[in-house]
């Protein structure tokens, strides 16, 4: 007989999504998927807009990351143009975009996954949340609220809105930062080292409680993908693509934004509109990566910031022999050495000769009917691409979000989960976070990724091999 069962408070993900177990006839799990039920069709209603529009409007479509999509379009504008744009401006965009990855990071580390890294996976699911994290931790919620705050405030400052700001335009940026604000941004830095300090030090000891644990939350094998600089360092506004295998070996690199997405199929399945893009050259299967800051971390030669640096090689002994980190837990770890990056990035922009000059815009009309934009967002690899007219309105668009890309993995994620913790044909409180857990720790942004807003239950459904439903228990 089937059940339902209703648990409260509402899951901390965001965005709307559906989990099917399969079983096969010996009662083992034989599938598992990760539904979104929400229909994207962003790309649809920007075709016959104008592109100067499309950093204002992209940047609507999530008001968790709406920096990351301001970037990418703004950098797709600029190739439109066909210019050159300004050093003051490329510093300013970089200063936001850190501020973002900040902010980000700190929501999902600190506020969505923390109750359960601190209050533990089988806490009362009325007490695992950020209230009871804030009734039994106070200070450790305060941080990194504060935290969170600084990153909005940076957005705020810089954009007059830390939600949806149209302040990066084709060409360049809206307005720069005084000298004022610039010292009252890095008068705030030392506790944000001090907070972030303290999230490393709570992910390591979570780390080392879990002992082989870990290995369950999503371990295995895959390609990984993300911007690198130059020189081979972490980045996240700039630079080129690069794609490493499982074993450490880079399948392609130096790959500029013309030929970036021929690399990439956006695979697609009848039960999600969440796609399933791949790496084309290897196929659906062999070709799944992941993107997001345990691929950054991955795929870079080096940090390029003292902290980072030296927080980045303690962190590669988690792969073992060279290898990439692939267990999909550390995740956790990764976007707190990127934030402690971002940081000391922040502090090295507001005391940089570039973000003082006054010529933060470029000024042109269309010079080429195509426009790709790459920047990471906290979650991945961005990709915005715009093809328009001769007048510069678009008649086609698309984008590759970063969650999508980590759809792949996502799927296989809870299948590990499940397969090792269903027990008796039953699903309970303690499977239901666990599963969770493991499409929490890649950050999802499915109102992002589908580009239409909602709430943010969680149902999981469990059928037999005959097609039975065994059981099902739902959030929200």
């Amino acid at each position: 007989m089937s059940q339902t069962i209703h648990i409260e408070p509402v899951t901390r993900i965001e965005g709307h999504a559906k989990i099917t177990i399969a079983l096969d006839n010996d009662g083992h799990v034989a599938d598992t998927r990760f539904q979104v039920t929400e229909f994207r069709g962003f790309e649809r209603f920007c075709i016959g807009r104008n592109f100067w529009e499309m950093p204002g409007i992209t940047a609507r479509i999530c008001g968790i990351c709406p920096v990351s999509h301001l970037m990418a379009s703004s950098k797709a504008g600029d190739m439109i143009l066909g210019v050159r744009t300004p050093r003051a401006a490329i510093a300013l965009r970089k200063l936001m975009n850190y501020a973002q990855l900040v902010q980000s990071h700190a929501l999902s580390f600190f506020l969505l996954s923390g109750p359960d890294l601190v209050l533990g996976m089988d806490a009362n699911p009325e007490q695992r949340n950020m209230a009871g994290l804030i009734a039994k931790h106070p200070d450790l919620a305060r941080a990194g609220i504060r935290l969170r705050a600084f990153g909005q405030q940076v957005i705020r400052t810089l954009g007059d809105r830390s939600i949806h700001p149209a302040w990066a335009v084709p060409g360049g940026v809206r307005q720069s930062l005084s000298t004022e604000q610039r010292e009252d941004i890095r008068k705030q830095l030392p506790e944000m080292f001090e907070t972030v300090e303290r999230g490393l030090d709570l992910i390591k000891d979570v780390q080392e409680r879990m002992g082989s644990e870990k290995s369950i939350y999503g371990d295995f094998p895959s390609l990984y993908m993300g911007l690198v600089g130059p020189d081979g360092s972490l980045e996240h506004y700039d630079g080129h693509l690069r794609i490493m295998d499982a074993d450490g070996r880079i399948l392609e690199d130096d790959v500029g934004p013309l030929d970036a997405m021929s690399l990439i199929t956006e695979g697609e399945k009848p039960w999600t509109y969440l796609k399933f893009p791949y790496y084309q050259p290897l196929g659906p299967e062999a070709g799944m990566y992941r993107v997001g800051p345990l691929a950054r971390l991955n795929i870079c030669d080096f940090a390029g910031t003292p902290r980072a640096d030296r927080e980045l090689r303690e962190f590669r002994h988690y792969g073992g022999h060279g290898r990439p980190v692939s267990g999909s837990f550390y995740y956790h770890h990764a976007r707190l050495i990127e934030i402690m990056h971002a940081l000391e990035r922040i502090d090295e922009l507001l005391q940089g000769a570039e973000i003082a000059r006054q010529r933060t815009r470029s000024r042109a009309d269309v010079n080429c009917n195509l426009g790709i934009g790459i920047s990471e967002a906290p979650r991945g690899t961005l990709f915005h691409r715009y093809e328009v007219d001769d007048n510069g309105v678009l008649v086609d668009v698309n984008m590759i979000i970063a969650t999508g890309q980590n759809n792949a993995a996502m799927n296989r994620c809870i299948g590990q989960i499940a397969t090792h913790y269903l027990r008796d044909d039953r699903l309970d409180e303690g499977l239901l976070n666990r599963v969770e857990h493991g499409i929490r720790m890649y950050d999802p942004c499915l109102s992002c990724s589908t580009h239409e807003a909602g709430r943010m239950p969680l149902q999981i459904s469990l059928y037999a091999a005959d097609g039975r439903k065994l059981d099902e228990i739902s959030r929200g």
